[in-house]
């Protein structure tokens, strides 16, 4: 029987690519300097300016407005005449979206998360 792989996503908030070993930072990265040498590196992640719109992203594989998370959402309740209403800045990730959580048990995986959000 062929075992499905676990995997492990971590998030950093603050880090950027010159923070990790293989791009030149002093900061101990072992695995990732492995994976460097390898031949594995990670090219296509997009960001946005803040954490959770980043988050949203990240969850959803998709555009961090389309997830519902169009800005973060202490700037959204200071301006809620701007935001309010408006599609894409609802807050929380949306029905337009499924998470990778729920795509991952649908596949029967048990999904755990620890930390922040």
């Amino acid at each position: 029987m062929r075992r499905r792989p676990n995997f492990l996503i971590v998030v950093a908030d603050d880090l950027g690519f010159s923070d990790t070993g293989p791009d030149g930072s002093e900061i101990a990265t072992p695995v990732l300097d492995r994976l460097a040498a390898g031949g594995t590196i990670f090219t296509d992640f997009h960001t946005a300016p803040a954490c959770s719109p980043t988050r949203a992203m990240l969850m959803s594989g998709t555009d961090n407005h389309i997830a519902g998370i169009g800005a973060m959402w202490e700037q959204m309740r200071s301006f809620p005449e701007i935001y309010q209403d408006k599609p894409g800045y609802e807050g929380y990730l949306n029905f337009r979206v499924a998470a990778l959580p729920e795509v991952l048990q649908d596949a029967g995986y048990l999904t755990l998360m620890s930390g922040k959000w």
